[in-house]
């Protein structure tokens, strides 16, 4: 229970860095920036069909936690290096 608090957690913190990330990107604005917003929404509709299915399916809390934990990271490094 204690490692689910502490994911959690982190998933906060971490999300809250790639909020910042593509805040910045858009800020920037252009094509890129209209690129990201069409991204992001196409990904939380994945994510939301794929955690539904995974909640149908049996999937646990922390197992819930860790995948969208692996979403944010790969966003996070995506945003970082450009």
């Amino acid at each position: 229970m204690f490692k689910l608090w502490i994911d959690t957690a982190m998933l906060a913190a971490e999300s809250q860095h790639v909020i910042a990330l593509r805040l910045q990107k858009f800020a920037c604005g252009g094509p890129d920036a209209h690129f990201e917003a069409h991204r992001m929404v196409a990904e939380k509709i994945v994510a939301l069909a794929e955690t539904a299915y995974a909640i149908a399916t049996g999937a646990n809390a922390e197992e819930i936690v860790h995948d969208f934990r692996r979403r944010v990271g790969a966003n996070a490094r995506r945003l970082a290096e450009g």
